[in-house]
């Protein structure tokens, strides 16, 4: 596991990948730019106490409680802004590594997106479930990485294993490696919740788990 991150990051000069990166980071800045300003809005146009007082501690605390669900939404939207550039991603790290691949078939976007869209929901209801174990302080950070550990291994394993494989393969060696694909899901989310690491996260994600579906499907084969 350890390779497939140390080759994923020593890609990540690729000019195909640095695009992605821009790319993906141009539109989630937009996205958390349109949420902030519907959070503006909302709280602007909003009174919910008669004391002035009151209602100025609410906008604080309102502003604050959209920074702490910027911070913990970014991996999931972020992820779902990559999903719909993964073939890029992908391309580049086959031409590098795995020349003498055929033509993937591919997912088809439509599919994609609904995986990523998925994905997205469930780390939603997930994360706003984890909110409670706020009230635990120092059992939130293992219960947030955990959730999205798992969450983001799953998601970015399947995302490029589909393009190459079945669901029924997909899930075989899902199943067959899900140690290590929490493993590495745990990582990512780390990853993406380090600020400026977190803009090429989703690139060496998408990248780490090209080549551990490469190994994992060939160990496979040769079985």
């Amino acid at each position: 596991m350890l390779g497939a991150f140390f080759k994923a990051i020593g890609q990540l000069g690729d000019p195909a990948l640095r695009r992605v990166v821009w790319t993906g980071l141009g539109i989630s800045l937009g996205v958390f730019a349109g949420l902030w300003a519907a959070v503006g809005y909302v709280l602007a146009n909003t009174a919910l106490f008669e004391s002035g007082w009151l209602e100025a501690l609410a906008d604080v605390a309102g502003g604050l409680t959209a920074l702490v669900l910027t911070w913990l939404l970014f991996p999931g939207v972020v992820s779902v802004v990559i999903a719909v550039l993964l073939d890029a991603v992908v391309r580049a790290v086959e031409a590098r590594h795995y020349p003498h691949l055929p033509e993937a078939p591919g997912a088809g976007v439509a599919a994609t997106v609904l995986t990523a869209a998925k994905f997205l929901g469930a780390l939603v209801v997930l994360n706003t479930a984890a909110l409670l174990f706020l009230l635990v302080p120092p059992v939130f950070p293992f219960v947030f990485y955990a959730v999205n550990g798992y969450l983001l291994g799953r998601e970015y394993f399947e995302l490029v294993a589909l393009r190459r494989a079945g669901n029924a393969e997909t899930r075989a060696l899902r199943k067959a490696h899900r140690g290590q694909l929490f493993l590495a899901g745990l990582v990512i989310a780390l990853l993406l919740t380090v600020p400026v690491v977190n803009l090429l996260a989703p690139v060496t994600a998408t990248a780490v788990m090209v080549h551990l579906f490469e190994l994992w499907r060939t160990r496979g084969q040769a079985a």
